[in-house]
């Protein structure tokens, strides 16, 4: 798909926050609501734009904690990769999971509630698995930046 300055535009505002009315990004953009609409609809049929979501503050609800973990395997074959990325896609405390090259095999990001509900994890998810190898965990001191923001700028502008 080929994007021009006013789809580069949707999709950095869509990115900041998806909750504006389509009136407010066609006055953003300048372009008329009918328009906003047909190209908004293009990017979700197009998998561009993959779904809105509300960004929930985890200390509101109780969930002071993050860590990062990283998860080394025993053994790399497709089934028990893929079995485990099974497990921690159904897993609501594992935010993210990123399957890397390097000491580790997996990075997960993960929340709890305190050290006791990460324990909890951590038995379900690596102990209880005789496919990890080892973990190693570190716990986030502070969220300096959060986010899955992708730039947007046109390659033939910079």
């Amino acid at each position: 798909m080929k994007f021009d300055q006013y789809d580069r535009i949707l999709l950095r505002r869509m990115q900041l926050d998806a909750k504006p009315g389509l009136e407010a990004l066609a006055a953003e953009t300048g372009l008329s609501v009918a328009s906003v609409q047909r190209r908004l609809k293009a990017m979700k049929a197009a998998g561009v734009l993959v779904s809105e979501v509300a960004i929930v503050d985890p200390k509101k609800l109780g969930v002071a904690m993050s860590f990062v973990v990283m998860v080394e395997m025993e053994r790399e074959r497709q089934d028990q990769l893929d079995a485990f990325s099974r497990q921690i896609q159904a897993e609501p405390m594992v935010q993210q999971c990123y399957y890397i090259t390097g000491d580790a095999d997996f990075c997960l990001i993960c929340t709890a509630r305190d050290m006791d509900d990460f324990q909890e994890l951590t038995k379900r998810l690596f102990f209880d698995n005789s496919n990890v190898r080892r973990f190693r965990t570190s716990v986030v001191m502070g969220r300096k930046k959060v986010g899955l923001s992708i730039p947007v700028d046109d390659p033939d502008e910079t």
